[in-house]
């Protein structure tokens, strides 16, 4: 088969919000209604997002061993503590940034690059 030789479907909306309508009763499945329709599930997963019926949706369920817990915990912490480093290292490297123009304008340099040039300060 050529791929120009395809057929596409396009479904009316009410037949969109019947299977929805049926998906909510509980009575099929998405893969079922899906093999009803001749649809693809993930068709049906596209007509639950545009139609905003996050209750038909699957729910997920972490469950977690209390070693991951921990873990996950002591991660945050982590990730907190070096967000915390880089915005100190950020503020000194502005104050930094802040005095040699200060010193350029005081010492009677045209810019930042000057000084740093004359005094040989790699950045």
């Amino acid at each position: 088969m050529l791929k120009n030789e395809q057929t596409i479907k396009r479904f009316s909306e009410s037949v969109k919000l019947k299977v929805l309508s049926e998906l909510s009763t509980g009575k099929y499945t998405k893969r079922e209604l899906s093999r009803i329709h001749n649809v693809g599930a993930s068709t049906i997963t596209d007509w639950i997002h545009k139609y905003k019926r996050s209750d038909l949706l699957n729910k997920r369920v972490n469950i977690e061993s209390m070693d991951e817990l921990s873990r996950i915990h002591m991660l945050q912490k982590e990730i907190a503590r070096l967000k915390e480093v880089l915005v100190k290292k950020d503020l000194e490297q502005l104050v930094t940034d802040s005095y040699l123009e200060v010193a350029a304008h005081d010492l009677g340099y045209k810019n930042v690059e000057e000084l740093k040039k004359k005094l040989d300060i790699e950045r």
